[in-house]
């Protein structure tokens, strides 16, 4: 399968998060406010009949976002790219019963992707630092909601259990647009019931800031490096609410963060910054 060009890792301002988790608490009375009045009033929490995919604390993982996928990993999830494998390379890890995670960028452009014409100018902003991407006005939800439902159909349609949508901290980062907290979880939700509205579990990734306002909306969490920036901590919401949190560190060894991360019921693990098949798990 193709690789994606850019390997993902974590983009946000992330010394930040004790002053941004203040910012979104106030925030949140802004989106309680207005909510009504846009149509994006927070969603209900599902109900207990939803049969969606629930991924459970402590899970063992395998993420893979370049070069060729290895199958063989014997763990119960795996996440890797919707555009680059297509619905057998999902088929057969259902054959061997493993759960299967979509990643999907919806908090930036890529050039290379084959929806990229859909996307109109005026809702691309800077440039994130990685070749052919730039930063998407995530207030512009109507010009952005239908492009992200075709993502999360393809999802669907290849057979995936979940989606991890990346880059959802926009209003943390230099996008060349005003984004406030209010705004990224306008658009988080909007992301998250586009999921749910599929069948498919959606994860939160990173945005630690926003964890209190968005665990009920989100099915498990994506982490990277919260060891190295000692933020761990501020997983602990999803753990309490019986959610998986995957975690992944790329500077600290495995030796150094495992027993803590099995002591936090993370599913951890240490990987290269560009997330091929290698990596030292906590299992």
């Amino acid at each position: 399968m193709t690789a994606t060009p850019s390997p993902r890792r974590r983009l946000t301002a992330r010394r930040l998060a004790p002053l941004l988790a203040l910012a979104a608490l106030l925030a949140w009375g802004a989106v309680i406010a207005d909510g009504a009045a846009d149509g994006d009033a927070p969603p209900e929490p599902p109900g207990p009949t939803d049969d969606r995919w629930r991924p459970e604390p402590g899970l063992a993982w395998h993420w893979q976002l370049t070069g060729r996928l290895d199958t063989g990993v014997d763990v119960p999830v795996y996440d890797i790219d919707g555009f680059d494998h297509d619905a057998d390379v999902v088929a057969r890890l259902h054959d061997r019963g493993v759960r299967v995670i979509c990643y999907v960028n919806v908090g930036a452009f890529e050039d290379w992707r084959p929806d990229a014409d859909a996307f109109p100018e005026e809702v691309l902003g800077r440039g994130n630092g990685w070749d052919g991407e730039r930063w998407l006005d995530i207030r512009r939800r109507d010009t952005l909601r239908p492009l992200m439902a075709a993502r999360f159909d393809m999802c669907r349609d290849k057979g995936f259990d979940a989606v991890e949508p990346d880059l959802v901290d926009g209003y943390a980062n230099d996008t060349g647009f005003p984004l406030t907290p209010a705004d990224q979880l306008r658009y988080n939700r909007m992301i998250a019931e586009l999921a749910h509205e599929r069948g498919l579990a959606v994860g939160l990734k990173n945005d630690l800031a926003q964890i209190p306002q968005l665990v009920d909306d989100f099915d498990f969490a994506v982490n990277e490096e919260c060891f190295a920036y000692d933020e761990c901590h501020l997983l602990i919401p999803f753990v309490e609410a019986g959610k998986a949190v995957f975690h992944v560190e790329y500077d600290v060894p495995a030796a150094e963060f495992c027993g803590e991360a099995r002591r936090l019921d993370l599913g951890s693990m240490a990987k290269r910054l560009d997330l091929d098949a290698w990596h030292d798990p906590c299992w």
